[in-house]
């Protein structure tokens, strides 16, 4: 691999890319994240492979394992790009096995002909769509940065520079640390992390501490339940977070970065590992690069999967090899962070977007989104929604674009009850906010908050009160358990709610936690203890009625709580059919063939199996 030693260097070797690619020519891309893997994309592309190569299609024909489309419910997917010579409408198809795979090439890639079976079909319209940019998923998102993810081979730098990568880098080498500065607090991007502080101030304030030695780091500890985010665009576009960061240590003026990530992602590691590498004998990582004299170098730190190591300081702490446990600001990172020495910590979308911001000027980003919230955010939608995967979308849209419009709406029939937004220390936010505008101020003043981007969407058979006590469960665990208020409110407040659940609530057991919550938001010295309490105060503040049925009449509105729920199964309904009674663990069931059955309920463990088994419905839930 060539050094580049100069802007010239750089330009030469982007061109060299785009030709190398053969843009005339059909290209298919392959998800190949860590989606796309579970649901056998290694498979697929393997096929291709084999196939191309006993065709001797290798010159008719690009093949490309790529990062996350987004797309996750139809994994695995590929998106055909046709080649200049026949148009440039990308096709997509979902869901595909490696049997699928000779007709795709035979027919669509050789004959442009369209196989009906692998289209997407809109399953509350029943239409089909054929073409990536036209599927409802796709249409309503902003793809800024996640975007790229389907032009890159991850562990190939040469697909990076194919689409104008590090010219950003070479663009702001001509600047200086204090415009690159300027324009990065124009573009108005706040830190995707989760607090939303503005990025450029947060540089301008590490800028300007004294002395030579200062840290840059990319936070990549990511632990909210159902978020996976910046996992995604460090397996898909690992190199637009390096460039991100190569820029903000010039800016900065640090000479070292620290990519701290979890262990439980072995792809982003493994391809973050190989774009290092490959930028390093680029000459865009080390001593002088792209010889304009800056030195700059970036490690990989591996976390344990501690959540409160997400926190500044805590994550600091983990680095120097001591145990996570946040510290008392200020003095703050930007001031006094790693070794005591000026660090400034961003997460992976933020540095990401910086090549972006560079590129493309700070009035392009602030264009996109609201007043307060410019640009886009990525969020992962999971939950009960039709169409989970990753959204990137402007700031402002509002709640109902992207469960509905985006994420196709609720599975099965049901309905819409609420929707979690900002991770364990979000919010739950009900019906008559679906019309929210997400930015941060809206979130935050809804009882939520923005987060690093975890959205869960929960329907008419999810239990509010339950749901607050799965978060206070991972909390309390992920309590470091240095403040009082943090680890004996968290768990104080687990137990209150879990009594609640167990039917075991009493009058006054609202206005406990209602104080507890308070004082453990107001106590607690980090980002986890201050906003613990939210799961229990939004899910009181909108859906108070059901920790009142739990309370008062001892009912789970929703059949979720074991021990206030009982199966009955309905006489005028029950055919004697005898599959629930082969079904039941627990050999509570009894009755002959041909008659009604009955359920024991003092030998019923309330598993479901009986209700999920009975093909008549005869068996509910009360």
């Amino acid at each position: 691999m060539k050094r580049l030693n100069s802007a010239k260097d750089l330009e030469k070797i982007i061109q060299k890319a785009k030709e190398k690619q053969h843009p005339e020519l059909p290209t298919i891309v392959v998800s190949s994240g860590t989606c796309g893997r579970a649901r056998g994309s290694e498979k697929v592309f393997k096929t291709f492979q084999k196939l191309i190569k006993s065709k001797n299609l290798k010159n008719k024909i690009n093949l490309r394992s790529s990062g996350c489309h987004g797309f996750c419910e139809a994994e695995p997917n590929v998106i055909i790009f046709p080649g200049s010579s026949n148009g440039n409408k990308s096709i997509f198809y979902q869901k595909l096995t490696p049997d699928d795979v000779d007709e795709v090439i035979e027919k669509t890639v050789l004959k442009n002909e369209i196989i009906d079976r692998l289209r997407y079909e809109d399953p509350v319209t029943k239409q089909k769509f054929t073409y990536y940019d036209e599927i409802p998923f796709y249409k309503k998102q902003y793809r800024l940065i996640s975007g790229n993810n389907v032009y890159l081979d991850p562990t190939d730098i040469n697909d990076y520079f194919a689409i104008g990568g590090y010219r950003a880098l070479a663009k702001a080498l001509t600047m200086s640390p204090e415009d690159i500065i300027v324009e990065v607090k124009k573009s108005g991007l706040r830190g995707r992390g989760g607090a939303g502080f503005p990025t450029g101030v947060k540089w301008e304030i590490c800028r300007k501490q004294k002395g030579d030695e200062k840290y840059i780091i990319c936070n990549a500890d990511e632990g909210d339940p159902g978020a996976y985010m910046d996992r995604s665009l460090l397996e898909g576009n690992p190199h637009c977070v390096i460039e991100g960061m190569i820029i903000g240590a010039y800016a900065i003026g640090a000479k070292q970065g620290i990519i701290y990530v979890r262990t439980e992602y072995p792809l982003a590691i493994e391809n973050l590992k190989i774009a290092l590498e490959q930028a390093k004998k680029s000459g865009l990582l080390g001593e002088n690069i792209l010889g304009s004299g800056f030195n700059f170098d970036i490690t990989i730190a591996r976390g344990a999967g501690a959540f409160v190591c997400g926190e500044e300081t805590a994550l600091i702490a983990s680095i120097e090899g001591r145990i996570g446990e946040p510290r008392q600001r200020p003095p703050f990172p930007g001031e006094k962070g790693l070794w005591n020495k000026p660090t400034n910590i961003n997460n992976v979308e933020t540095w990401g977007t910086i090549p972006t911001i560079i590129n493309q000027g700070a009035e392009k980003f602030a264009s996109i989104g609201t007043e307060k919230s410019k640009g886009t955010k990525i969020f992962s939608l999971v939950g009960k929604v039709r169409n989970t995967g990753l959204v990137e979308v402007p700031m402002g849209i509002t709640l109902r674009e992207i469960i509905f419009d985006i994420g196709g709406g609720i599975p099965n029939n049901k309905q819409f009850k609420a929707v979690q937004t900002g991770g364990p220390s979000g919010g739950c936010m009900p019906k008559e906010l679906l019309d929210l505008k997400i930015d941060y101020e809206g979130l935050t003043a809804a009882g939520s908050m923005m987060g690093s981007g975890g959205m869960i969407v929960m329907d008419e058979n999810t239990c509010m009160v339950d749901v607050a006590k799965y978060f206070l469960n991972f909390l309390r665990d992920e309590s470091c358990g240095k403040c009082f208020s943090c680890r004996e409110g968290t768990q104080r407040m687990y137990e209150i709610v879990s009594d609640i659940t167990e039917g075991k609530g009493q009058e006054g057991d609202i206005e406990f936690l209602e104080e507890i919550a308070q004082m453990v938001k107001d106590a607690s010295m980090c980002g986890l203890g201050q906003t613990a309490a939210n799961p229990v105060l939004s899910t009181l503040r909108y859906f108070k009625n059901e920790y009142l049925s739990h309370i008062k009449d001892k009912k789970c509105p929703a059949g979720v709580c074991k021990a206030l729920i009982k199966y009955l199964i309905l006489s005028d309904k029950c055919t004697g059919c005898m599959k629930c009674i082969k079904a039941c663990p627990q050999n509570a069931i009894t009755g002959e063939r041909k008659k009604v059955h009955t359920i024991n309920q003092e030998l019923c463990i309330k598993c479901g199996i009986c209700k999920d088994t009975c093909p008549f419905k005869a068996i509910i839930v009360e």
